[in-house]
């Protein structure tokens, strides 16, 4: 019996793809004392590069609200190149979907906090994320939205 490779993830690359911030009520905004209202929309993507390779992105968007005032508004992309070899094709969405956002987000979190810091904030730090859950979630809606086949 041929020996089975044994699967490779190296992490190639890991960096900031986007990153925005905005404060449009400076420096007004500064003199409020309210606690912001923190909405936050995360999504995840991933693609082929080229054999082995795979680059797996994070973008979330952070806006902080006062009442109907906008504090600040973050963008940012996080994103990785990733070696990904020897990895059954039926197992690679999985890795894709869960594996590398896990070590994409750290990253994320990290820019997030730091350019809400440099905007004149306190640190926000975002909650972590259960990527395995919303993989899950994704593969649901996935099959849910397939028109039912009929033979």
């Amino acid at each position: 019996m041929a020996d089975a490779q044994q699967p490779v993830f190296n992490i190639e690359k890991l960096y900031v793809k986007d990153l925005s911030v905005e404060v449009p009520n400076a420096p007004a905004i500064y003199l409020e004392r309210e606690a912001p209202q923190i909405d936050v929309n995360m999504s995840t993507e991933s693609r082929a590069l080229g054999e082995d390779l795979y680059h797996a992105s994070i973008t979330v968007t952070v806006t902080a609200k006062t009442g109907d005032k906008t504090m600040f508004l973050v963008e940012c992309t996080q994103a990785g190149i990733f070696r990904i070899e020897h990895v059954p094709q039926d197992q690679l969405p999985m890795v894709l979907g869960i594996g590398c956002p896990n070590i994409v987000f750290p990253y994320l979190r990290e820019t997030v906090s730091d350019v809400v810091i440099r905007a004149g904030f306190p640190p926000l730090l975002l909650n972590p994320v259960n990527f395995e859950a919303l993989f899950l979630q994704q593969q649901q809606a996935q099959q849910q939205a397939a028109p039912a086949q009929t033979h």
